[in-house]
């Protein structure tokens, strides 16, 4: 009798809003071909960021027979213990941790999840900018004072402002970025995209994009910042102390990418100087951020642990559709979707 091809799944996730449902594993198995036998990983998994540093000891004694791995990122223990693997999903968006294991020295399919995460974070940078432009942040403290006062809002010098007047740089114009681009230009802002292959165009949403050569000529005239392109080599510290310090004086910083995209001590050096009128932090360098850390107290900081994608009864079925898709694809040998480039980095 023909061994059956194995697809593993590695999705227990310690957070409910992320583990596989049983509806969702049930089309999983109702989509895969008898020849074909899928095999769950009980030991629980870590959805944060984009997946655990070291796979389960069930996952690796598993992995060893499968030839398609579905799980969050994927590790070196797992690399090392597969024989027979052709294609790895990742249900996170980047792949910061995959990169780095030895997948990238094989000829592994790697795809990702960008795009799944795009509406909710999308909504959670219109929201976090709209916190400051409309100056929710000073409301929010007034009201835990009981304090009835309108001179902040009524001030000739006011930094009230209304979204349509904005003009918005974000640098990543992928599947986030235009999810962002598209809500803001809904209000009228204009929005200016960075993108590494500008010869690509202009996705719906953005006025015009420009390649990365152009960033420091851009940045004054950003009244908005948003981060939203993949970690890499090219945008690890990307935005220094002295990009950020090209910004126009009241300009909003937006993080949903990687910490490592930006110099933090800058941004609270810059808040508290009165240089920027607020940033919008999901992801950091090191998480948890650090109880010591300046940004949990600067009142110019709306700080929130990495959730930005959160939206429970959302997520799996766009990451199923995504995913069966590309299972589909991969039986018949065609070309997959978010097929990452392991040496551009995504």
């Amino acid at each position: 009798m023909t061994e059956r091809r194995r697809l593993l799944l590695d999705l227990a996730a310690t957070s409910r809003n992320w583990a596989l449902p049983p509806d969702s594993a049930r089309r999983l198995r109702e989509a895969t071909p008898p020849d074909w036998e899928v095999l769950e990983v009980s030991a629980a998994t870590s959805s944060d960021g984009d997946g655990p540093a070291l796979g389960s000891d069930e996952a690796v004694r598993l992995i060893a027979d499968a030839e398609v791995y579905f799980g969050f990122g994927f590790s070196n223990e797992l690399n090392a213990a597969a024989r027979k693997l052709r294609w790895v999903h990742s249900a996170a968006a980047g792949v910061g941790n995959v990169l780095g294991t030895g997948i990238e020295r094989t000829d592994v399919l790697l795809t990702n999840s960008a795009g799944v995460h795009g509406a909710p974070i999308a909504e959670y940078v219109v929201a976090g900018v709209l916190h400051f432009m409309r100056g929710l942040d000073v409301a929010i403290a007034q009201q835990g004072r009981r304090e009835w006062n309108k001179a902040f809002f009524v001030a000739t010098d006011s930094p009230l402002r209304e979204l349509g007047a904005a003009r918005v740089l974000i640098v990543g114009a992928g599947g986030l970025g235009s999810e962002a681009a598209r809500r803001f230009a809904a209000f009228g802002a204009r929005c200016t995209g960075i993108r590494r292959r500008p010869e690509l165009g202009a996705p719906e949403g953005f006025h015009a994009v420009f390649g990365p050569d152009a960033l420091e000529r851009l940045l004054p005239e950003a009244d908005v910042l948003v981060l939203a392109a993949p970690l890499t080599a090219d945008t690890r510290e990307l935005m220094t102390r002295d990009r950020l310090a090209l910004l126009p004086a009241g300009a909003i910083v937006v993080n949903v990418a990687r910490g490592a995209l930006l110099d933090e001590e800058a941004v609270a050096d810059l808040l508290g100087e009165g240089r920027l009128r607020g940033a919008v932090l999901d992801v950091f360098r090191t998480e948890p951020l650090a109880t010591t850390s300046r940004l949990w107290q600067l009142p110019g900081v709306l700080a929130t642990p990495h959730v930005s994608p959160v939206s429970p009864g959302r997520f799996w079925p766009r990451q199923l559709d995504l995913f069966l898709d590309n299972w589909r694809r991969y039986l018949a040998g065609q070309p997959l979707r978010n097929l990452v480039d392991k040496q551009a980095g995504y």
